[in-house]
């Protein structure tokens, strides 16, 4: 399934929105084994574990949107909306962070 989170940030602030946003989940999720990696320069693949069942996706950084991909297991898909929900309503905080300077801007090497 996918889904797209529009955005209007510079590439490097887009791609630093997507990792603060994905700290904070981790952070605040953390019953869920959240992890994460930068499959490449612009695309982070995820993982995290429900009820013994483990989901799996993608966020790539566009260059006006994130594109959403979430693997979920039949069991789980009447609660797929929600999930995504929630991953939506964090990036969007923190592309609103960015928006307002509020992030450290990324260096050279990100």
């Amino acid at each position: 399934m996918k889904h797209e989170i529009r955005h209007d940030l510079e590439p490097d602030l887009a791609k630093l929105a997507a990792t603060k946003a994905v700290e904070a989940y981790r952070e605040r999720f953390s019953q869920y084994k959240f992890s994460e990696r930068w499959v490449d320069d612009a695309k982070m693949a995820f993982d995290f574990s429900v009820a013994g069942k483990t989901l799996e996706g993608t966020l790539a950084v566009g260059a006006s949107a994130y594109e959403l991909e979430l693997d979920v297991p039949f069991v789980f898909r009447v609660f797929r909306g929600k999930a995504v929900e929630i991953i939506e309503r964090e990036v969007n905080k923190w592309v609103g962070k960015a928006r307002a300077g509020e992030l450290d801007e990324p260096s050279a090497s990100s």
